[in-house]
C-alpha cells in the first residue's frame, strides 16, 4: 500500500479571480469533473463584487477551498498570493475564462510518471471564444524542450504559450518566488516557464486537454506603457539569464533580433492608440529604448535595425505628423463603430 500511495501524485488547481461572472461558473465546473480525483481547487478571490464569492460558497464542495483576500487588491499582489498558501506537491494555474478537460489531469498524471526528472509539464489545447465555439488548434509542439528550444520557438513564434495548461512542483515554484511581478502579469508567465523549464526540461503531451478562451483579456486591455514596460523588464530578465548559459546565449543571438522586431512594430503602433498628452515618449522615443536594449542583449551579432522596418517608420512618421496622429485616430473611431 505505501508503494501504490507514492506513485499517486496529487494536484492543487489555483484560480485567482475577480468578478469572474458566468465564466468562472463554466471554468469551476470542468475543474469538478477530473477524471483524476487525486486534487483540490484552490480559489482565490479578490473581493469579487457580482457574486463570485457566494456562489463559489454555495456549491460547499470539499474539494474547493476559498481564500477571499482581506482588501481589493491588484491582479500582481493576487497572483502572488499563490507562493504562500499550502498546496498539494503538483500545482496547475488557471484562468477563471479558461477551461479544463475531463482527462487534463490524468494527462498530466501520465506525463510526469513518463518523465519523472521534467520541471514543466503541458498538453496541446485549443483556444475557444467568448462563447465557448472552437476558434483554433494551437501549434505542435515537441514532447521534451529545455530552455534554449524553448526560447527559441517564442522568438520564431512557433510556439503558443499561455498563463494556464502548465503544471509544476509546488517546492520548484516556491523557490523561484512565484510568478514575476510584471504590469498587470505581461510577460511574467514567459519568464516563469522559461525559468522552470531551465531547472531540468519541459515535458509536453499531444493529447488536447485543456481550452483557452480568446477575448478582451489583460493582455489586450493594457495600455501600450504598461505593455512596453513589462517587455523592457522581460528583455532585463533575459539578460541576466543568458549569463554562463552558453546555449541560451546562442539563441538569443541567433534569433532574439526576431522578437525585437515583432513586438517593437506591435507596441509601437499600441503607443499610437494612446493621445500625446496621455504619454511621455514618442513612438521613437520607444523605438530608441529596444535599440539600446538590443545593444546590450545581442551582442556582436546584433540584427536588430527598426529603421529598415515600413511598419515602424510608419508609426513614427505619423506620431511626428499632427494630421497624420488625426487620420489615424479618425481611422481608429471608424474602425470601432463598424465593429
Amino acid at each position: 500500500m505505501d508503494n501504490l500511495e507514492k506513485n499517486i501524485n496529487q494536484f492543487s488547481i489555483i484560480l485567482p479571480v475577480r468578478n469572474g461572472g458566468s465564466y468562472v461558473k463554466e471554468c469551476i465546473n470542468s475543474l469538478l469533473n477530473q477524471t483524476y480525483k487525486e486534487y483540490n481547487i484552490i480559489v482565490l478571490d479578490n473581493c469579487s463584487t457580482d457574486g463570485t464569492l457566494e456562489w463559489l460558497r454555495s456549491l460547499q464542495h470539499q474539494q474547493i477551498e476559498i481564500i477571499p483576500a482581506g482588501r481589493p487588491l491588484s491582479i500582481e499582489e493576487n497572483w502572488s498570493r499563490i507562493k504562500d498558501i499550502k498546496k498539494n506537491e503538483f500545482i496547475t494555474l488557471i484562468g477563471h475564462d479558461d477551461l479544463l478537460s475531463p482527462t487534463y489531469l490524468s494527462t498530466i498524471d501520465t506525463l510526469i510518471k513518463k518523465y519523472p526528472t521534467a520541471s514543466l509539464y503541458q498538453t496541446h489545447f485549443t483556444y475557444i471564444n467568448s462563447t465557448g465555439e472552437k476558434v483554433k488548434d494551437c501549434l505542435p509542439m515537441a514532447e521534451v524542450q529545455d530552455a534554449a528550444a524553448f526560447l527559441n520557438c517564442q522568438f520564431l513564434r512557433t510556439l503558443d504559450s499561455t498563463g494556464t495548461g502548465y503544471a509544476m512542483r509546488s517546492f520548484d515554484y516556491d523557490r523561484l518566488g512565484g510568478i514575476p511581478n510584471y504590469p498587470n502579469l505581461i510577460f511574467a508567465d514567459y519568464e516563469l516557464w522559461v525559468r522552470l523549464t531551465g531547472l531540468s526540461f519541459k515535458a509536453t503531451s499531444n493529447t488536447v486537454a485543456f481550452q483557452y478562451r480568446l477575448h478582451n483579456s489583460v493582455s489586450k486591455l493594457t495600455n501600450a506603457i504598461q505593455y512596453q514596460a513589462a517587455f523592457l523588464q522581460y528583455c532585463k530578465f533575459l539578460l541576466e539569464y543568458k549569463s554562463g548559459k552558453e546555449d541560451v546565449n546562442n539563441v538569443i543571438q541567433k534569433n532574439g533580433y526576431r522578437m525585437l522586431d515583432f513586438i517593437c512594430a506591435s507596441l509601437s503602433h499600441r503607443l499610437l492608440q494612446i493621445p500625446k498628452t496621455e504619454r511621455n515618449k514618442s513612438v521613437n522615443d520607444f523605438v530608441k529604448e529596444c535599440i539600446e536594449v538590443s545593444k546590450e542583449l545581442l551582442g556582436d551579432k546584433n540584427k536588430f535595425n527598426p529603421y529598415r522596418s515600413i511598419s515602424i517608420l510608419t508609426a513614427i512618421l505619423i506620431d511626428n505628423s499632427r494630421f497624420g496622429s488625426y487620420l489615424f485616430s479618425a481611422y481608429r473611431k471608424w474602425k470601432y463603430n463598424r465593429s
